[in-house]
């Protein structure tokens, strides 16, 4: 009903604007297709508080370029007073209400139908039965048993790959750097919990402390309680350089489990799952070479150039679109991050970069069919073209040039598993 709501009023407003002898804008912003509240307290372990500083870095990325509104507060009491009823879904970063108000409200909103992604400290505790309800039967998980030091990663198996979360997950894969946590209870014993992924053998041992590592067993790492709209994501433990409090590793390191977590998202807020639109090889006519994204880097300023084809997914790209015939180009390796033309300069010969996806009309692009079934893309703020260059050398490069209709400008698109 929000989302119906939100929809409503942005067509409302897109029709006032254009009537009344002024002219419409060109394009009216869309409005969320859900939105998401993330609580967090940020006060307890450097590793946990540099997750929710990366979390509440990603998460915005994301946001703009999955379309979600995302907000981030350390005001439990929005469970308390029914603030959180805005939302479509919650996410506890690194902590779980401590009052009874926001245990009861939180308990309240689930019952209602709202949606719920917790990770990693979210389900830590040594006193389940004080929380009966969350811990025991909403999680399932009882109390925290064990866990494996020092963080690394986990090669995890997808179970229940029916499942909307899982179903977008290959059989195997490997996480982003954690710590892992084992329980007291037996998730596999609870009728109402159904695991979508757990450690791997081929993980064993899993840890770097022989004296806290697992050598077997059986570990849990995603699953959801069927009785509500819930995912608990047992990562978001960054590895630290305690002494200096820098960070070693990334909990959005793996491109596997972010496209988990976007599906989880739009599962969780009864939203459309991903991906919606194919990844697609792009090959210059002129030349043969592939777009490419130089050493398969994904940090913004990362050069978008040409080379040699080798079906790596630095060189797959996702025509998703915005709105007016227009899409931004989104890399495999680093969803979040589009095409974008440097500096937003309109010049002949600006370079091509990655950059993170904000709506800019820099980063949007109209994909347009040529007679011979190529394409050729039409950058939004300059109506100029994405160009390679018209030789073979890798590494060249891409830029925006004067549209010219020559094969330097032309592409071929191939689909990609």
């Amino acid at each position: 009903m929000r989302r119906l709501l939100l929809g409503l009023l942005a067509l409302t407003t897109a029709l006032l604007l254009g009537t009344g002898g002024t002219a419409a804008p060109a394009a009216v912003a869309a409005a969320p297709a859900f939105k998401v509240l993330a609580l967090y307290n940020g006060t307890w372990d450097a590793a946990h508080i540099d997750f929710v500083k990366e979390a509440n870095a990603w998460f915005p990325k994301t946001a703009a370029a999955e379309n979600f509104s995302y907000t981030a507060t350390t005001d439990w009491n929005l469970l308390a007073n029914g603030g959180v009823d805005a939302y479509d879904v919650v996410l506890f970063l690194d902590d779980a209400p401590q009052t009874a108000a926001q245990r009861a409200g939180f308990e309240r909103y689930m019952r209602a139908g709202g949606g719920w992604l917790g990770f990693h400290v979210s389900a830590f505790t040594t006193d389940a039965g004080g929380w009966n309800w969350y811990y025991n039967q909403f999680l399932g998980s009882g109390n925290f048993r064990s866990n494996t030091w020092g963080p690394t990663t986990a090669v995890l198996r997808t179970e229940n790959a029916s499942h909307p979360v899982a179903a977008s997950l290959p059989t195997t894969w490997t996480s982003a750097v954690s710590e892992w946590y084992s329980w007291s209870n037996n998730l596999r014993a609870n009728p109402d919990i159904k695991v979508l992924a757990s450690v791997d053998p081929s993980s064993f041992p899993l840890g770097t402390d022989p004296d806290q590592s697992w050598y077997s067993g059986d570990y849990p790492i995603v699953w959801t309680n069927t009785k509500y709209r819930m995912l608990y994501a047992n990562f978001g433990h960054n590895a630290m350089n305690y002494s200096t409090n820098t960070r070693l590793s990334s909990t959005f390191a793996s491109a596997t489990q972010n496209r988990m977590l976007i599906d989880a998202l739009r599962w969780l807020a009864d939203a459309p799952t991903t991906p919606a639109d194919p990844w697609y090889t792009l090959t210059n006519e002129g030349n043969g070479r592939c777009v490419d994204t130089r050493a398969a880097a994904t940090a913004n300023g990362t050069v978008v150039q040409q080379y040699t084809c080798n079906g790596t997914q630095a060189q797959q790209f996702r025509i998703t679109a915005t709105d007016s015939g227009y899409s931004r180009l989104a890399v495999r390796t680093a969803p979040a991050q589009a095409v974008d033309v440097t500096d937003r300069s309109t010049a002949d010969g600006a370079p091509l970069q990655l950059w993170a996806y904000g709506g800019g009309t820099n980063q949007q692009w109209r994909a347009v069919t040529e007679p011979s079934g190529r394409t050729r893309f039409v950058a939004r703020h300059s109506g100029k073209c994405l160009t390679a260059s018209t030789g073979t050398a890798d590494s060249v490069p891409l830029v925006q040039r004067t549209c010219d209709d020559s094969p330097s400008q032309s592409f071929r698109l191939t689909a990609q598993p």
